[in-house]
């Protein structure tokens, strides 16, 4: 079966495109509806902590019926449909409520699909980072275009333009194909296997450390487009600020294929917590310097884009193929968790302790990450590949 590459690319398009719709500009929206730092923070995390639900429930699902695609479509259909209350109220419950319901079914499809993916890939999952890469397209596309749309018109559009994306998904979804089958073993005891692969060494701490990453990206996702502001840029700017970082992703999964013939993942994800410790401090300190704030956005090549790919690669080395999904799903509550606790923590110091500190904060989480990384990850014989079955 030929690979998808397309259609397994536009998907990853349209996901992220509307994730750069909501990581720098869903907190300026709420900034002007007029609702405090702690309210945003509040708002902000509610789709985090559905990160930290849905996707163990749609995994096993997934994992339980094999019909991931159906998921992933139904999902993103649901998506859509529940987003469409916003445009009714917007005073804060209804707002919570929202945020609750078209989360939950947004965080089911992208666990669900990178499966798939990694399923279509085979034995050529070294190429992952070469299909993943048009979902960082699709991110800029979004945060450009839109930066320049809400420079010129009122944020009363937003909600109109994510409705359009969350289509889009949907659509994309209905052209991939179905994953080819692959007969595994030990299917009758899937929750047994899925503890005891769960359990080996270094997995405990890796997703720990996933959590930390997440947590450490709190500010940064829930506040940097008002802290960009607060320091005379212009959205236009801020919106080529968030561009740039995702350009460096962009070049790094390019390149990702040959960095994993000779780099090992425990190093990979330690040097991608380290260098998200020095972005968070710079962030915090000298953001207002332009050459600074170019650098740090340059390092989003290593917070996001090596760790992204690293962990994806771990959770498929670490689980077996029918585990696949519930082993995506963790990864994605485990972010989740730690999201929403970033988003919490850094909607109420903002204003109380100030951006530095709360981007120290930050800093700190990603430095502890690195060195329970350090002592606590095996080298690469201590991970299985996805060919070996735990049943």
């Amino acid at each position: 079966m030929s690979l998808p590459y397309w259609r397994l690319s536009g998907f990853y398009f349209a996901y992220f495109a509307l994730l750069g719709g909501i990581a720098p500009f869903l907190s300026l929206y709420f900034h002007h509806l007029g609702f405090p730092a702690a309210r945003i923070g509040e708002l902000v995390a509610i789709p985090m902590l559905m990160r930290c639900l849905a996707p163990s429930l749609w995994g096993w699902l997934g994992d339980v019926t094999g019909r991931r695609l159906l998921i992933v479509r139904c999902g993103a259909l649901a998506t859509a449909v529940t987003f469409i209350g916003i445009f009714l109220r917007q005073d804060y419950l209804w707002l919570a409520m929202i945020m609750a319901l078209h989360s939950f079914f947004w965080h089911a499809v992208l666990p669900q699909f990178e499966a798939i993916t990694l399923s279509h890939l085979g034995d050529q999952s070294a190429r992952y980072s070469q299909v993943r890469l048009w979902g960082s397209v699709g991110f800029i596309a979004t945060v450009v275009g839109l930066g320049w749309l809400l420079q010129s018109y009122d944020m009363d559009v937003y909600p109109a333009v994510m409705l359009g994306i969350m289509l889009s998904i949907y659509l994309c979804s209905l052209m991939v194909p179905a994953p080819p089958i692959r007969v595994a073993r030990g299917e009758g005891r899937l929750a047994v296997g899925f503890l005891r692969q769960l359990l080996r060494p270094g997995v405990p701490a890796f997703f720990i450390c996933v959590a930390l990453m997440q947590l450490s990206h709190g500010p940064y996702y829930t506040f940097l487009t008002l802290h960009l502001e607060a320091l005379s840029y212009t959205r236009g700017a801020i919106g080529v600020m968030w561009a740039l970082g995702v350009v460096a992703e962009i070049l790094l999964f390019m390149l990702m294929t040959r960095i994993l013939a000779f780099c090992s993942l425990k190093y990979m994800l330690i040097a991608s917590f380290a260098l998200a410790a020095l972005r968070w401090l710079l962030l915090g300190a000298l953001a207002d310097q332009l050459a600074v704030l170019l650098f740090a956005q340059l390092l989003h090549a290593a917070t996001f884009g090596s760790f992204h790919v690293a962990a994806i690669h771990f959770v498929q080395r670490s689980f077996s193929e029918k585990l696949q999904g519930q082993g995506q799903a963790l990864y994605a509550t485990l972010a989740g968790v730690g999201g929403a606790l970033g988003a919490l923590y850094s909607g109420y110091s903002w204003t109380t302790i100030g951006p530095f500190w709360t981007f120290v904060i930050a800093s700190f989480a990603a430095l502890l990450a690195a060195l329970v990384l350090l002592w606590r990850l095996p080298g690469r014989s201590a991970v299985v590949t996805n060919n070996e079955q735990i049943h």
